[in-house]
């Protein structure tokens, strides 16, 4: 099912024999792409690189001719029978997880020299510790995330207007799937989310995990959902609890819940990095969640609040998929939202606010960047339509931005 996005990153990447896992956005059931598209993704670009078809193998457990499988042993012979002897194989496992022990057939899969393995499906089974153990140091995660918003203005079609897109951006879900009822039942929307949000929180956290107390897990990840873009620490979460509900929820709890929400890919935590020692630091992080649109479930949503850290939250994902390391900028005592540390040994900085019409809010945004005297490129994003130098801060609509990753 996500086949196809997993070859659009093979095309980037072209990596020798490996482990290819792909996670979900955090979720199983996102999008599922019929077989007969996945096996003409995986085909079409094998062919390109020379790979005759017979050579390619791939498997949906989710389809039913595939989940009649009682043991992986029965797997692994048919995967060898329906593959030539000789040659490179190339096997596609799709929601592998269904099959049991699937971690000693994907094992017994990669220890022969000549098959290429790819595998996709659901975070809490493909980052499990057995798997972990098992592979370390033999595969290659890719982790694919929700519709940037070049990809969810081209699903609305052509001659629509960006601004307006924008703001619906904002405040709706960037999953594929959401995106495509928005279009064709909008109704469905929420109960969809709803329905992944009880799946990842519910199946994969607090029955992985044997968790007891789920109101305090919710009041957590409420908390996180709240803050989007502001430092947090445990402290601050175990504090405002005791405050609002009068919970009295350990430190070591809290630090868990967190690794939780990161490890389902819910929450993506950030680091602090103190620019002038050019070194990171050990306590806090900033939070962002991986859809705004799941703050609907959770409570009310206005369209028009916290625009800010929303604005935050799309330039975060944006430049994960651009690539390099991200962290959250102290900068003296100011802050710079993002340090970009480029894979090249290069680094960016980007400062983001709504909107900057204000001269106050201007100084205000500027000055975190002016502090820095390094000669590495600077960016401030906004909604704002004009495009400023300042004195080698780039002033740089957010839209444009988005829409042209050569910016």
């Amino acid at each position: 099912m996500k086949v196809k996005e997993l070859i659009e990153e093979l095309k980037k990447l072209d990596q020798e024999k490996g482990i290819w896992i792909a996670y979900d956005y955090p979720y199983a059931m996102i999008e599922p792409v019929p077989d007969k598209i996945a096996d003409e993704e995986c085909v079409g670009w094998f062919k390109e690189k020379g790979v005759e078809e017979r050579n390619i193998l791939s498997l949906n457990f989710e389809e039913r001719e595939y989940s009649s499988f009682a043991r992986w042993e029965d797997v692994y012979d048919y995967i060898l029978d329906k593959l030539p002897a000789d040659g490179m194989r190339y096997v596609f496992l799709d929601e592998v997880q269904n099959v049991a022990n699937f971690e000693k057939l994907v094992d017994a899969l990669f220890v022969k020299k000549d098959i290429d393995l790819y595998i996709t499906g659901s975070n809490a089974f493909l980052l499990s510790s057995e798997l972990g153990t098992l592979l370390s140091g033999r595969y290659i995660a890719i982790n694919l995330h929700p519709f940037s918003f070049s990809e969810y203005v081209s699903a609305f079609g052509d001659n629509v207007n960006t601004d307006r897109v924008f703001r619906q951006y904002m405040n709706s879900s960037c999953f594929p799937e959401a995106v495509n009822l928005s279009v064709s039942s909008p109704t469905m929307v929420n109960p969809y989310l709803k329905s992944l949000y009880d799946t990842v929180v519910v199946k994969d956290i607090v029955k992985r995990n044997n968790l007891r107390k789920f109101d305090t897990l919710q009041n957590v990840l409420n908390f996180l959902f709240d803050n989007v873009g502001n430092v947090v620490s445990p402290n601050n979460i175990t504090e405002v609890l005791r405050k609002t509900t009068g919970e009295n929820v350990s430190h070591n709890t809290v630090l868990k819940y967190l690794r939780y929400f990161s490890e389902s890919y819910l929450i993506y935590p950030v680091r602090l990095y103190n620019i002038k020692g050019k070194r990171l630091l050990a306590s806090n992080y900033k939070y962002y969640v991986v859809d705004l649109g799941l703050k609907n479930i959770l409570h009310a949503n206005s369209a028009l609040s916290d625009l800010g850290h929303k604005l935050e939250n799309i330039v975060y994902f944006e430049l994960l998929r651009r690539g390099g390391d991200v962290y959250a900028g102290k900068s003296g005592d100011g802050e710079v939202d993002f340090v970009v540390q480029k894979h090249d040994g290069s680094r960016e900085y980007y400062q983001v606010a709504y909107t900057v019409n204000d001269e106050k809010t201007l100084k205000r945004e500027l000055s975190s960047l002016e502090r820095i005297k390094d000669s590495y490129p600077k960016f401030l994003l906004t909604t704002d339509f004009d495009q400023v130098n300042y004195s080698g801060i780039q002033k740089i609509n957010v839209l444009d931005w988005l829409l042209d990753n050569r910016i």
